[in-house]
């Protein structure tokens, strides 16, 4: 019996011991975090920024100290104007070189190399003059007639000589470089690339197949990406003021019910990204907002419903491949707004959450199409954060018409006899109808044409 009682004790004190080790150790991470945390005072997603540090990863700390650094510039900035006497100059140059004297101290703790562009920021008149230069027209922009519908010709000049670069077809795809009448290089023009990929096959009854007998473990790693990276730049934006401010708006004045979240982070993505925000998204169809509006509604629908990794995932698969499959029709680029297919997606994917059979998911879309089948792209910029939210509002509607066996019918409208047909129409209209209307949209952009 005394053995026992002597072992018990032994025991307890063990356990003791190791108590108030991990307690130790509990404490110095939360100090360690704790002093991190009142480093970043820009509002930084500190869950973000916790999983980075813990991990060691220092991209993600790199990443999260600029987006700080840079929104606090932004706000200094923003904070001194209007200035017509010049009064806040020197304490904006005070600020901002106190501020790079700050952060080039974090970046030393942390082993990671100080931003050159940021460093090159000495004052005031640095930033004014490049708002002159864009005032004063430093650069001139002309549509190119008779060319493909992605064509750009970029070109810089300094006293004699010149450089040019010929993009065709592709964002990225470079098919020309000369400077001062020398071709540096040239490629052949090229609809395909060495990762085109048919989509000529795609329909809606085989994507949904696809998703559900697809190998979770072969979309995990791009899907897991776009979740991750396209979730933490609409976190971002509904912690900082970009653009807009669609998303934040939505949340403030509608609530938080699901319907509202759901449109609100897949604004909120657009409006960080078309104001300048730095983070990376996953794309869809070569577009970061339709990246964002394919996924981030399904996202938000799946979290409603206490929904599985696989189910979400598969969920995502219909959404990519429904947008996917519309911009196959429609094209590249076009004055139709890939908002609308990227909403079409979603909401197909949200029906696809709530169990919804093949019939029930086209009808979604076709309600989509027959809402919202018009709004025209006119460009980059705040109000795309707008246009997403109207689109996936209109495809949640078409969702919820479905489930109420609503939808719109063949002959009214653009609605065909089934999904497919409808899908192609409107791509008929985006690719062929409005090409003189995407044209005329560049123009009036590059003020070429009297709207009067």
């Amino acid at each position: 019996m005394e053995d026992l009682l002597i072992l018990i004790a032994v025991i307890s004190i063990i356990f003791g011991i190791l108590q108030i080790i991990l307690f130790c150790k509990i404490w110095g991470m939360t100090n360690d975090i704790r002093d991190l945390r009142s480093e970043f005072i820009g509002g930084t997603d500190q869950w973000t920024l916790r999983k980075a540090i813990l991990k060691g990863d220092k991209n993600r700390i790199a990443e999260l100290l600029f987006n700080d650094m840079f929104y606090r510039i932004k706000k200094y900035y923003n904070d001194s104007i209007p200035d017509p006497d010049g009064c806040k100059k020197k304490a904006l140059e005070e600020q901002i070189s106190s501020l790079k004297k700050e952060y080039k101290k974090k970046y030393i703790k942390y082993g990671i190399e100080f931003p050159e562009a940021i460093d090159k920021i000495e004052k005031q008149e640095d930033i004014e003059k490049t708002r002159e230069l864009a005032a004063a027209g430093y650069c001139t922009c002309t549509l190119q007639e008779d060319v493909a519908n992605l064509y750009i010709v970029a070109k810089v000049c300094k006293g004699s000589h010149y450089a040019e670069v010929t993009i065709i077809n592709r964002h990225t795809y470079i098919t020309r470089i000369v400077k001062d009448d020398v071709v540096l290089f040239e490629a052949a023009v090229s609809e395909e690339s060495s990762n085109y990929v048919d989509k000529s096959l795609l329909n809606v009854k085989d994507i949904l197949e696809f998703a559900n007998t697809v190998n979770i473990d072969d979309v995990r790693e791009v899907l897991k990406r776009q979740i991750e990276m396209n979730s933490a730049i609409a976190d971002e934006a509904l912690m900082h003021p970009y653009g807009a401010q669609i998303g934040r708006t939505l949340l403030q004045v509608y609530g938080d019910d699901v319907k509202i979240r759901a449109k609100a982070r897949a604004a909120a993505g657009s409006d960080a990204r078309m104001g300048g925000c730095s983070m990376p998204v996953v794309i869809n169809s070569g577009s970061g907002n339709q990246g964002m509006t394919v996924s981030l509604p399904v996202i938000e629908f799946a979290k409603s419903l206490f929904c599985t990794e696989e189910q979400l995932y598969r969920a995502l698969v219909v959404s990519n491949l429904v947008a996917i499959h519309q911009k196959k029709y429609i094209g590249s680029l076009s004055a139709y707004c890939g908002a609308v297919s990227a909403a079409c997606g979603s909401g197909a994917a949200i029906t696809y959450l709530y169990g919804g059979t093949y019939e029930d998911i086209s009808a979604t879309i076709v309600n989509t199409i027959g809402n919202v089948g018009g709004i025209v792209c006119d460009g980059a910029k705040s109000s795309c954060a707008a246009k997403i939210a109207s689109a996936v509002d209109a495809a949640i509607l078409g969702h919820f018409l479905g489930r109420k066996h609503h939808w719109f019918q063949p002959g009214e409208g653009i609605v065909q006899k089934d999904v497919e047909g409808t899908i192609k129409s409107m791509g008929y209209i985006g690719r062929v109808c409005m090409e003189d209307t995407d044209k005329q949209i560049l123009n009036i952009m590059i003020d070429q044409v009297k709207v009067d």
